[in-house]
């Protein structure tokens, strides 16, 4: 075959690997494609792609072109220091000898299978190794500099291809990961909805009967102590019971044109004595030109006093919570900011306390800040948290001045 023709092949084969790179979905197709072609257009025995494991170390036979069942059948490649410090030089790598060369695993085998030469197209993604082409020839040769140009470029689409596909697979496992939790969540507030109910009754009954006891002892009583204790308690039931039917509660927003500043005034009104009691000063810098947006003022009242009172019990001595509003006239919405001066959140933490039950407090439920969520999620807004540990907290409330669909 002349030069001319074999250049024509050449990019005949590249242009078919780069279009299904670029347009299927189907990773092993493309794969599949890649070996066959490249084989092909080189005019060699065979070829073998491997796919470097993370989690094993092993490089993966993920396709093959040419090549026996008993020879493929030799398993994974483990020897990846040997291919790393072998092929961080970018471009192909000829094996001339498959006796003597200590990247060639199988020799013998390699000799019954008919092979002679070897051709290594490192896959790279940026300067990591993710994979290996190897192309088998049955007799020695010399590589023209146009097929070397094809090799390396066919190497360059296909750790494309991978890349890709890592991406795909990393979109698959997340959507699965939060179906499944998403799932669990709603299980898990049918359940708590359930438990509820079925214990407000006796715990109602137990609280009307107690505290109509404790009327009845006189002070200096050695029942009245405990009687105070069940009391107490039973109180702290029911405010956790009423948490849970909140989180479980699917109750629709009920909008209404709300100034926010004036829900923040309210809910530090409700608050006022707290904050007196904890010595923690209020810095309020509230925008006055803010809009009236849709809101559901009850479930935003709630939103505020929850984060208002978690960033009290997060300053364990005298401090500052700062509340700021701006508007947010790029994206048309309105930004709420409550700052405290506590201990922060670790960084183990963090990326947790939005989940139902999950709590650092002694006697937290752990469902405060995921009704949050649901709630602003509910007014199509977003929550952003940033946190330092001894540095304090800021939890950063975005609202849409005109959600879709209200």
């Amino acid at each position: 075959m002349k030069a001319e023709a074999d250049i024509e092949t050449l990019f005949r084969v590249f242009r078919n690997i780069s279009k299904s790179v670029h347009t299927s979905t189907k990773v092993h197709e493309v794969l599949d494609l890649v070996v066959r072609g490249t084989a092909e257009a080189l005019h060699a025995k065979g070829s073998i792609l491997r796919i470097l494991n993370l989690r094993t170390d092993e490089f993966e036979l993920s396709a093959a072109y040419g090549l026996s069942e008993k020879y493929l059948a030799k398993g994974h490649v483990t020897r990846k220091r040997l291919y790393v410090e072998k092929i961080h030089q970018k471009g192909p790598i000829i094996i001339r000898d498959v006796e003597t060369d200590p990247r060639v695993q199988y020799p013998r085998e390699a000799r019954e299978e008919g092979i002679r030469m070897m051709l290594d197209l490192p896959l790279m993604l940026a300067d990591d190794v993710v994979g290996l082409i190897r192309v088998f020839f049955p007799e020695a040769r010399k590589f023209s500099k146009e097929e070397l140009e094809f090799a390396e470029a066919i190497s360059e689409e296909c750790a494309y291809a991978i890349d890709k596909a890592m991406l795909i697979e990393r979109q698959r496992v997340d959507y699965h990961q939060l179906a499944v939790k998403t799932e669990k969540l709603s299980s898990l507030g049918r359940l708590a909805a359930g438990v509820a109910h079925e214990i407000n009754n006796p715990l109602a009954a137990i609280l009307l009967y107690s505290t109509s006891m404790l009327k009845e002892f006189p002070k200096e009583s050695l029942h009245r102590e405990g009687l105070e204790i069940i009391v107490h308690e039973t109180v702290r039931c029911r405010g956790i019971i009423q948490e849970l039917l909140e989180f479980s509660r699917e109750r629709e927003s009920r909008k209404t044109p709300a100034n926010v500043n004036k829900i923040l005034d309210k809910a530090l009104t409700i608050l006022e004595n707290e904050f007196r009691l904890r010595r923690v000063r209020v810095d309020k810098d509230l925008s006055p030109h803010l809009l009236e947006i849709p809101l559901d003022v009850n479930q935003m009242e709630q939103v505020f006093i929850n984060f208002l009172v978690n960033a009290m019990e997060a300053i364990p001595g005298e401090g500052v919570v700062s509340i700021r509003t701006r508007e947010d006239e790029e994206r048309a919405g309105v930004v709420i900011e409550i700052e405290d001066s506590g201990i922060g959140i670790s960084e183990e933490y963090k990326d947790r306390i939005f989940e139902p039950f999950f709590s650092t407090k002694p006697k937290g439920t752990g469902l405060g800040l995921p009704v949050n969520f649901g709630i602003v999620e509910k007014h199509q807004g977003r929550i952003s948290v940033f946190s330092e540990p001894g540095k304090g907290t800021r939890m950063v409330v975005w609202l849409p001045c005109e959600p879709k669909g209200s």
